[in-house]
């Protein structure tokens, strides 16, 4: 919390993103859970132990109402031992939508096999359905009970998408781009809808739970080669400030999540008011050195990253060593508001890379001094 504020610290934070030593059970038997595999606890344990923990937990509204109407949604539901299909239907108008998904037990993630809307009249359909209400008054206790129980071991985040992906997720990849840079009015349309769902329950959450470390994701979908920085503006920029402006007046912070390339757009991430930014992919995944980032943005940003989750599991430690040490120095030196030492993302299979438990302990050691 002394580094989201600017203030002193005696090191840097290190901290493994999603992975938080709290919320993963090696002792859950469900076949989809890929922590209970042999490799995976002592990974854990070196998590809840040693880390800096920033444990997400959603935004959520106590009896909110849902999100499509239930007479015009049905959903279909094949679970085996190792894969769980779901094809859901939304009845718009008169265009029938539909989305298929798989789980698979060997891989904690989520595939979209076919997405909502494949075309403008799709979008056009579902613009038709009526808002969503909120019923309720914001659900604090799963964060205050996380909160309970990691006391000064680590602090929870609460997570929202923003608008931009609430209607980029409704496509596949290739029509989002098409559509987001061939139909930027009925695009923004889709944002106009989102945005007057996703406000007023940010707002509700804030007011409940304030002085919070928020994460915002979604601007990666604007972000180049996808669209244009002018789109990026268009997009995120004019959305997301109002997002930040609700959490800083609950003395909240805001953290904006984006990967990839960001050299472009990071004058109009720094016009949201943002407080944060993860998690600055090194090059070639990204496009731009944290320790420029730390020159321009950093008076502003506290920087979360910039250790890439590929060279968590690939490098040999001495190399990795090299590569965290890197990073403090970039993500360190000269004046700015903090770092947080982090990778872009944590490891999904089931059985962990060779090197990633070895070069996980290596970043405790470098940010800590523990040895």
């Amino acid at each position: 919390m002394s580094t989201l504020a600017g203030k002193a610290v005696d090191r840097p934070p290190v901290c493994f993103y999603e992975l938080n030593g709290f919320d993963e059970n090696p002792h859950d038997p469900d076949p989809f859970n890929i922590y209970n595999h042999p490799d995976w606890a002592p990974l854990i344990q070196l998590t809840a132990e040693h880390s800096d923990r920033i444990v997400l937990r959603p935004a959520t509204i106590k009896f909110d109402g849902p999100e499509i109407p239930p007479e015009l949604t049905s959903e279909v539901i094949d679970k085996n031992h190792r894969t769980i299909s779901n094809r859901a239907v939304i009845q718009a108008g008169n265009r029938t939508l539909v989305r298929r998904t798989r789980r698979d037990a060997e891989v904690n993630t989520l595939w979209t096999l076919e997405h909502w809307l494949k075309s403008v009249e799709d979008a056009e359909a579902y613009l038709t359905l009526p808002l969503p209400e909120m019923l309720g008054e914001p659900d604090t206790a799963a964060v205050l009970a996380t909160e309970a129980a990691l006391g000064d071991t680590g602090i929870v985040m609460i997570d929202t998408p923003d608008p931009l992906c609430r209607a980029a997720e409704l496509f596949s990849m290739e029509d989002f781009t098409i559509i987001a840079l061939t139909e930027p009015d009925l695009f923004r349309r889709l944002l106009d809808r989102f945005a007057a769902i996703l406000y007023p329950r940010v707002e509700a959450v804030a007011k409940s739970l304030p002085g919070h470390l928020w994460r915002i994701y979604g601007p990666e979908y604007a972000t180049p080669p996808y669209l244009p920085p002018n789109l990026f503006r268009d997009y995120v920029t004019a959305y997301d400030t109002s997002l930040v402006d609700i959490i800083h007046r609950s003395g909240g912070y805001a953290r904006l999540h984006s990967h990839g390339r960001i050299k472009d757009v990071l004058p109009f991430i720094a016009a949201t008011g943002c407080d944060g930014l993860d998690p600055i992919e090194p090059v070639p995944q990204g496009d731009v050195e944290l320790a420029w980032v730390r020159r321009e943005y950093g008076h502003q940003l506290v920087l979360f990253g910039n250790i890439e989750s590929s060279e968590l599991s690939l490098l040999e430690p001495t190399a990795f060593r090299a590569r965290i040490r890197q990073a403090l120095r970039d993500g360190t030196e000269g004046q700015g508001r903090g770092f947080v030492l982090m990778p872009s993302a944590i490891p999904y299979s089931r059985e962990l890379p060779t090197r990633a438990l070895e070069n996980y302990t290596i970043m405790i050691e470098e940010a800590t001094g523990r040895n």
